[in-house]
């Protein structure tokens, strides 16, 4: 079985394995324009990578948002906005996905948040569902592909 590992994405040659990851799955899969793909949050956000067997196949991002982001509530305080979660090929269904968003929740949790926010391809609604997130509000366009806003509260988080 293979060796699986997330970890916080420290050093220069992690940060472009997580933009290359990124773009594979994005731009090159899905299509995402690539001048959409990387943003002016990439900089400041905390940048999470999956690896299999030492290789990176999955990354993330952790983004601070200021409360009331989205419309949820603002007793929340500020917000986790989960994003750029990307997994290759070869590596989608082993569980790295989702040990990919526990390690952002647990980021958030570290970083004093106390909810996670998220837009969610239509067709990922699902798995976001079984991890604990709750859609709300209508479809919305995000880079030509169909999204749903998705939210969960961080207070029982695997601490």
């Amino acid at each position: 079985m293979a060796v699986q590992v997330v970890r916080l994405a420290v050093t220069a040659a992690d940060l472009e394995a997580a933009y290359r990851i990124r773009h594979v799955v994005f731009v090159d899969e899905q299509g995402v324009p690539v001048e959409l793909e990387r943003d002016d949050r990439d900089p400041t956000a905390d940048h999470l990578l999956a690896l299999e067997d030492d290789v990176p196949v999955g990354a993330g991002r952790l983004v601070i948002e200021d409360p009331g982001f989205e419309g949820l509530a603002l007793d929340l305080g500020p917000l986790g906005h989960l994003g750029r979660l990307a997994v290759l090929t070869s590596a989608r269904g082993s569980g790295l996905g989702a040990a990919l968003v526990h390690a952002i929740e647990h980021r958030a949790v570290s970083r004093g948040l106390r909810a996670v926010y998220l837009g969610a391809q239509t067709p990922v609604v699902p798995f976001y569902e079984r991890l604990g997130y709750v859609a709300f509000g209508a479809e919305f366009d995000d880079a030509g592909l169909q999204h749903r806003h998705m939210w969960r509260e961080l207070d029982f988080v695997h601490r």
